[in-house]
């Protein structure tokens, strides 16, 4: 992962772990995992915005022509 090791990961999470301490971390987690579900639902719905048929509606047989 990003061209790091296990023991590169380990010490990286050391050193979160040293600066926020254990109850910080759920918190930021959690917060994270909040972000990224919005996100993934903001592109969803833009995605769907995008790829929606628009197609023009047939004209009306019983109204006469102009």
């Amino acid at each position: 992962m990003f061209g790091m090791g296990g023991n590169e990961i380990f010490i990286v999470l050391a050193i979160v772990l040293l600066l926020f301490g254990p109850t910080q971390i759920p918190k930021m987690a959690r917060g994270l995992g909040q972000a990224m579900r919005e996100f993934r639902r903001a592109q969803r719905e833009v995605t769907d915005e995008v790829t929606r048929d628009d197609a023009p509606k047939p004209p009306d047989p019983n109204k006469p022509a102009s």
